[in-house]
């Protein structure tokens, strides 16, 4: 029988990815890109975004003169994906001298840092750049390994680090990073040169070596030595404790989280926008089976790097995953985000100094016992990052548990290092949010014409969007569009007949578990048919009423559904048409049901407005550019019904119109985009033509 004890990356040991054939030919600088960069791509050894390396270097000057400088990571750089403009040069001659005071302020230290730099336009340099400059050797790896930490987080750590690693080790307690953490560390590293190693309590490892490579061999070795002791104490334990029953099969934990996310989502109250996203990982759950892994998960965190992403505590809530009661799991929810509002509140209170910011009280990390892991985050990156750091707490954890009793930073010092100006400096090079940040936005439609520009335009404006549509290929050419242009997992196609209860039902289920739940919705989906009503077929008319009508129904319903869960409100935005508003010759059937979906939508306005769901309509007419709906049969039959030639037939539409102008797909879109925005915050049961004016469509 299968039990959930240690985790698969319990002790996991780094493998030594360095290829010669690689290194072959590049420069010192070149060198320390490829170093970092195989360090980084290893989550094991560094968080996202965490870790600093550095070489010293011999570097020619404006002058021409030839210089020693410090080349370091930067501040807010990713090890994992960084490139030669994000080591910045210092030089060190201005550096060396600050070895002889006694004290320096982290504000102090960041000014005198600014004018050594190198090059006169520079990002600013990491936190850590004094640890690198004041030790001796040329190349330096601080990283935040998880067998590393394990031994820096546990009760008697120094002792067992000295008996894997006896007098090649020095061990500095916790201390925050800064000045005085540099002049300790370079003082015990330069005292001998047998040392290979130095443990920072609380804050990870710091490895060198006289050549890049040398650097990296070294830092591989030495985390494996501590991998092994890590593997040999973690053997034949059960490090969380006697194991629970095992987690509910995987279509069950989807269900239930399809079903928790957008109650966690709405747990920060309306305007709270945030990205949820879901980890059932083997490693979450085999933490989550263990009966002594909720005493961990409340005490506290292992390092800084994982306070600024999952803060110092998660929201553990327990719940029976062989039951079928999920009102009860979302009431354990609520009460559990308000129980933890509230303590992180009393520990701000307790800490907090004045001038300091607050964040939001809710939690970032949230636990449901056979279900899963829940992150949130400004986007789904950030909460997929968070995600991925607390699994890393957790092989931290349980490594620290294994080699005796896991021991968190304090909690005076995690919040020093939370509310850190130096540290959140990170934070603050990411680009203001914009006017949807943290929405989902799901759009029917969505593979072409006005959907496709929609969904593209929404995404612009910083929402995550799930593309619907019974064109599959379609659908996710456009998911995938908009993942390339604003970033990995901003987007997910779900193909969806819009007549279809289950698929309508499935697209909501996907983007709550995906994103978490949904803010905008765009009905969109579309068909034509024109004809006079003589040759109209009661197929056709019925095929039209199950798009335009039912379906738009089916979208709305789900909608209201999750918002009454979610608790956060929403918008409708119904893409109608000129013809909802104005008679046309051979188009009765597709205007009847256009006329359906605006007064259906005025209805729902009322409805909805008393929980925060605004509903309102756009209303185009002959969008043709990039539109499925004008095959050339069809621009045929209009043109015909106009008496024209179809080559005719943008100029007749143009020519209409009081503005004289034709109405494309991106000029829809920002109409959509402003009926999404806050911008009408105050506006329900509203129609916006978008015709280029049409007098028989003038709203009256």
């Amino acid at each position: 029988m299968r039990t959930y004890a240690t985790g698969p990356a319990l002790g996991q040991a780094p493998e030594n990815r360095w290829r010669a054939e690689a290194a072959a030919g590049l420069d010192e600088l070149g060198l320390l890109v490829y170093r970092s960069n195989l360090l980084g791509r290893d989550p094991t050894l560094v968080n996202a975004g965490g870790g600093n390396t550095s070489a010293k270097l011999t570097e020619t000057d404006f002058r021409g003169r030839e210089t020693d400088v410090l080349r370091v990571k930067a501040s807010g750089f990713d090890l994992a994906t960084m490139e030669r403009a994000g080591f910045v040069g210092l030089r060190l001659d201005d550096i060396l001298p600050l070895r002889s005071r006694a004290a320096m302020t982290d504000g102090e230290m960041a000014a005198y840092l600014a004018h050594t730099v190198a090059a006169s336009e520079a990002p600013r340099p990491s936190i850590e750049t004094l640890l690198h400059a004041f030790t001796r050797h040329r190349h330096i790896d601080h990283t935040h390994p998880d067998v590393g930490l394990a031994f820096c987080t546990t009760a008697g750590g120094e002792e067992l680090a000295r008996r894997v690693f006896g007098p090649a080790m020095v061990w500095v307690p916790y201390r925050r990073p800064g000045f005085a953490l540099a002049k300790q560390v370079a003082a015990l590293v330069n005292a001998d040169e047998h040392v290979c190693v130095a443990f920072l309590g609380h804050h990870g490892v710091v490895t060198w070596g006289e050549s890049a490579h040398d650097c990296y061999r070294n830092t591989i070795a030495v985390l494996g030595r501590c991998a092994e002791a890590v593997q040999a104490a973690a053997r034949g334990k059960r490090v969380f404790g006697p194991v629970e029953p095992p987690p509910s099969p995987p279509d069950r934990r989807r269900s239930v989280a399809a079903a928790v996310a957008p109650t966690l989502r709405g747990a920060g109250g309306a305007g709270q926008h945030v990205i949820v996203h879901f980890d059932d990982s083997p490693e979450v759950l085999q933490f989550l089976a263990g009966r002594e892994a909720r005493d961990l998960a409340a005490r506290g965190t292992a390092c800084p790097d994982h306070i600024i992403r999952t803060k110092a505590t998660a929201l553990w809530v327990e719940w029976d995953a062989r039951t079928d009661d999920m009102a009860a799991l979302q009431a354990a929810v609520r009460a559990g985000t308000a129980t933890y509002a509230e303590g992180y509140r009393a520990y701000l209170q307790a800490h907090r100094v004045p001038g300091d910011p607050e964040d939001d009280p809710q939690p970032r990390i949230v636990l449901v016992t056979g279900v899963g892991l829940f992150a949130t985050g400004s986007d789904k990156r950030a909460a997929r990052v968070a995600a991925d750091t607390y699994r890393r707490a957790i092989a931290v954890m349980g490594g620290a548990t294994a080699l005796g009793e896991f021991v968190p930073l304090a909690e005076r010092d995690a919040y020093d290092i939370e509310y850190w100006p130096l540290e959140r400096y990170k934070l603050s090079l990411a680009p203001p949010p914009a006017a949807l940040s943290g929405q989902v936005a799901l759009v029917t439609g969505a593979a072409s014409g006005i959907g496709r520009a929609t969904a593209n335009r929404l995404a612009r404006a910083g929402a995550h969007v799930v593309a619907a549509d019974i064109n599959a290929a379609g659908v996710l050419e456009v998911a995938e569009a908009i993942n390339d242009a604003q970033g990995e997992g901003r987007a997910l196609a779900v193909p969806t007949d819009v007549t279809d209860e289950a698929h309508v039902q499935r697209v909501f289920r996907e983007a709550a578990v995906t994103f978490g739940g949904v803010d905008i919705v765009v009905s969109n989906a579309g068909l034509l048919s024109v004809g006079a009503i003589v040759d109209t077929t009661l197929a056709e008319w019925d095929r039209l009423h199950d798009v335009l009508s039912t379906g738009y129904f089916l979208v709305a319903r789900a909608a209201f559904r999750l918002w009454r869960e979610q608790g956060t409100g929403g918008s409708i935005i119904f893409v109608a048409s000129k013809n909802a508003l104005a008679a046309g010759t051979e188009i009765a059937a597709y205007s009847a049901a256009k006329a359906a979906e605006l007064h259906l939508a005025r209805c729902l306005a009322e409805e909805g407005g008393p929980h925060g769901i605004r509903v309102n309509c756009v209303c185009p007419d002959a969008v043709i550019e990039g539109s499925e709906l004008w095959p050339e049969s069809r621009r045929r039959e209009r043109a015909r019904t106009y008496g024209i030639v179809p080559e005719e037939l943008e100029t007749y539409y143009r020519d209409r119109t009081v503005l004289k102008v034709n109405i494309t797909p991106d000029d829809v879109a920002e109409a959509i985009l402003f009926f999404a925005s806050a911008q009408s915050a105050k506006t329900t049961g509203a129609v916006l033509t978008v015709d280029g004016g049409i007098r028989a469509a003038y709203v009256r």
